[in-house]
């Protein structure tokens, strides 16, 4: 007999979820509230009844022994007889719920029930549903009696709707831990550098603990850091794996290395998610079900097209979602998300983990106790995280609510209103100023936002969120967003208040997401955070969550300096020297470039700056160029790859923005790049959010300019160079134009390999 641990929850929703994907709407209580409404509820149980139940129940059901456990919300004692109470919060209408209107609420309801009546030998037992209106705390309540041997063949019949899925998954982990601890390194040798990085995050992850990695670019990075985690998970200290990135780009990198490791006998289901607007099949994304054929019945398909897909793919990429995606109906986002929870590795972006608003929520803490995350190209976690722990609100999208809505919805029309009329208010207390910083955030504000909700939600419930009321839609999703980064707020944020052309907006600006970022980290088995500008390491440690207890290691470049062809220009890139600098910027690249061959990326501090010497240098050389777009599409992006063919007899150059889609994440190996040109020292634009960084952290005895200018730019720069030198067979010229290269400061961030410069 073989032994299957699984909670009542996700046996119930396994067997019994059914229906549609509402909407693009989902109104729920947060935990926070839904903890509240539970514990008020419980609060009126009798002297004799009890709360939060443990149950455990062993059933055999063919050749598995299923353990189920659970808590149940409550169990109401009257004499001899008892009633298991499932409690559940809700922003709908009391008055449109039936008996039947969620069987999977009846399903939990009804396993503890069958579970505490077989532990208890009772003839029969009560059970109940008591639904409570989060806004207005209504109750309603559903009750009815079940026998002990009705609710026996209940449950079995669940665990028999349930058996193939864990038949596959126990024959699936089996076959997976062996090819883990079996699986051969898949290269033929290690690079320099590459079994130090291997063997640290190997013993981090044994020791579940944290690791910084600053690891140079061309060691292997991805393959270092996969493959050890994969050992581990052979030894089953490890369930799932999430490969995190920044950008697209290195999702691939993520996806060929499972690859190259299934090839050589690794058996592990990896799942890519792709972002929502890349991936649905519908033309106006729409998740309504009678606008949209895959979300309509959704859960009726969902777990058959599981098991096809789990029992005959390995690696699950976006073209792979979507065409069992289209063979099972489904709407591939969802498809995508509901494999995440069952695949053993999951190749995504940053915020399904870190983002508040759009994180696997489903995850259980005791699942993320068996989970690494492996975070790639780190360093872009820095401002990645202040924007997901921040949160703003413009005056204009309350206005044209207030007036779409003025005639058929008065209460949120009202309440709207009052949104923007604080708006109106808070702009004459600018007194000609265009922004101001705010000690606290206003009391009224609050109280117009969350009664904003009120008016909203039950509104978008009745009408599924249809496309007819996109801006209430829009509306309701900013304000939420808006309450619940307001929660978070403390004395690593700021608050401000702006003005901007004929707008305004509040926002809550987190300056340090060190403190949440950690808090998250630390529900984790282990992270391991790496990248190859992570440096220095102290300002990385401090902005991303580290502390002493963490490890962290800096992995020495196997490439040399001969390697490398480095050469300083003395031009200065300051904002105020930009223009004078034209002329000797390009006349420098037609000097250094004259009489070379292949294929040169020329990198720009902003459009403009690009713009103008691309257009003097055009002016001035016949060379074939191509420059990078504002706003590039997937296919445009690729297209200026391309471009960077194997080029040994002629001269091709690309002018591209430092910091941008081109200046970091890819890889063009051999001879499709022969030098990098980096225009500048990377510094960020001077504005008001980043004087307020620096501003944060001069006031905690730290260098605030460094903070907020200096480190993130100098990152950028090293990012750039990085393209350069791929492997140890790579040679190439790198130029740094701008004679703060040549400070003490600059200097000290120079890689080793780049400092055997020469003045030019």
């Amino acid at each position: 007999m073989k032994n299957y641990k699984v909670s009542v929850r996700t046996l119930a929703e396994y067997v019994y979820k059914s229906g549609s994907i509402t909407s693009g709407f989902r109104a729920t209580a947060s935990l926070a509230e839904g903890t509240r409404i539970h514990q008020q509820i419980q609060k009126q149980y009798g002297e004799h009844d009890v709360k939060e139940v443990p149950l455990a129940l062993e059933q055999n059901y063919e050749d598995i022994v299923f353990f189920i456990e659970g808590r149940c919300d409550g169990l109401l004692a009257a004499g001899q007889s008892y009633t298991i109470d499932e409690i559940k919060s809700t922003a709908l209408d009391l008055h449109t719920l039936t008996e039947t209107s969620y069987p999977v609420h009846w399903a939990q309801a009804k396993c503890y029930a069958a579970m505490f009546a077989l532990l208890h030998n009772l003839d029969e037992i009560g059970v109940q549903l008591t639904y409570v209106q989060k806004n207005t705390e209504e109750i309603k309540r559903f009750k009815v009696n079940c026998s002990r041997q009705e609710l026996a063949v209940f449950l079995e019949d669940m665990i028999k709707g349930f058996y193939h899925y864990a038949n596959w998954k126990l024959q699936h982990l089996e076959e997976r831990n062996k090819s883990c601890r079996d699986l051969p390194f898949p290269f033929e040798n290690y690079r320099d550098g590459q079994r130090k990085l291997a063997g640290a995050v190997y013993k981090t992850i044994n020791e579940k603990a944290n690791l910084f990695a600053n690891a140079p670019t061309g060691i292997g990075k991805t393959a270092s850091t996969i493959f050890p985690s994969l050992k581990i998970m052979g030894q089953g200290e490890c369930q799932k794996i999430f490969y995190l990135t920044a950008k697209t780009i290195t999702r691939q990198t993520a996806e060929d290395t499972f690859s190259l490791m299934m090839d050589r006998g690794l058996v592990c289901k990896t799942v890519t998610i792709t972002a929502k607007d890349k991936i649905c099949f519908h033309d106006n994304g729409s998740c309504n079900p009678n606008e949209c054929e895959f979300a309509n019945g959704y859960y009726d398909r969902v777990n058959n097209a599981m098991l096809d897909i789990l029992e005959h793919e390995q690696l699950i990429t976006r073209s792979v979602i979507e065409e069992y995606a289209k063979k099972h109906n489904l709407c591939p986002f969802e498809f995508s998300l509901d494999l995440a929870y069952v695949c053993d590795a999951v190749v995504c972006d940053y915020n399904y983990v870190f983002d508040p608003r759009v994180s696997l929520k489903r995850m259980l803490d005791e699942q993320k106790k068996d989970t690494v995350l492996l975070v790639d190209e780190a360093h872009n976690l820095v401002d990645r995280a202040r924007s997901m722990f921040s949160a703003e609100l413009y005056k204009t999208p309350f206005l044209r609510i207030k007036r779409e809505n003025k005639v058929n919805e008065p209460a949120i029309s009202r309440a709207a209103k009052n949104i923007n009329q604080y708006f109106i208010e808070e702009k004459k207390s600018l007194d000609n100023h265009y922004n101001k910083i705010m000690q606290n955030l206003p009391d009224d504000l609050l109280k117009g936002l969350e009664a904003f909700i009120e008016a909203a939600e039950p509104f978008l419930l009745e009408r599924s969120g249809g496309g007819e009321h996109e801006d209430l839609l829009q509306g309701y999703f900013d304000v939420q967003n808006f309450l619940k980064i307001s929660k978070l707020v403390d004395e690593h944020y700021s608050i401000y208040f702006e003005i901007q052309q004929n707008d305004a907006k509040i926002k809550l600006f987190c300056l340090n997401p060190s403190g949440l970022l950690k808090n998250i980290l630390s529900g984790f088995r282990s992270a391991i955070l790496f990248s190859a500008t992570l440096s220095p390491a102290g300002y990385f440690m401090d902005m991303l969550g580290g502390g002493e207890e963490d490890y962290r290691i800096s992995v020495p470049s196997p490439f040399t300096a001969e390697q490398n062809e480095v050469l300083i220009s003395r031009i200065s890139t300051r904002y105020r020297n930009r223009e004078e600098s034209i002329d000797r910027i390009t006349d420098l690249l037609i000097n250094i470039l004259d009489g070379r061959k292949g294929n040169y990326l020329v990198f720009f501090p902003s459009h403009q700056y690009m713009n103008n010497v691309y257009g003097a240098f055009t002016a001035a050389s016949s060379v074939n160029t191509i420059i990078q777009g504002s706003a590039m599409t997937e296919d445009e992006r690729e297209g200026f790859l391309n471009s960077f063919q194997e080029n040994k007899d002629s001269l091709f150059v690309g002018f591209a923005v430092l910091g941008g889609i081109f200046s970091e994440g890819v890889d063009l190996k051999g001879d499709r790049l022969s030098g990098v040109i980096i225009t500048g020292v990377g510094l960020p634009q001077i504005g008001f959010e980043r004087d307020i960084i620096k501003s944060h952290f001069q006031d905690q005895g730290k260098n605030g300019y460094d903070y907020a200018y200096v480190f993130p730019g100098m990152n950028k720069v090293l990012q750039a160079g990085g393209r350069l030198i791929r492997s140890e067979d790579d040679h190439g010229l790198i130029v740094l134009i701008d004679d703060r290269f040549l400070t003490a400061k600059y200097q000290g961030m120079l890689p080793e390999n780049w400092k055997n410069y020469n003045l030019y």
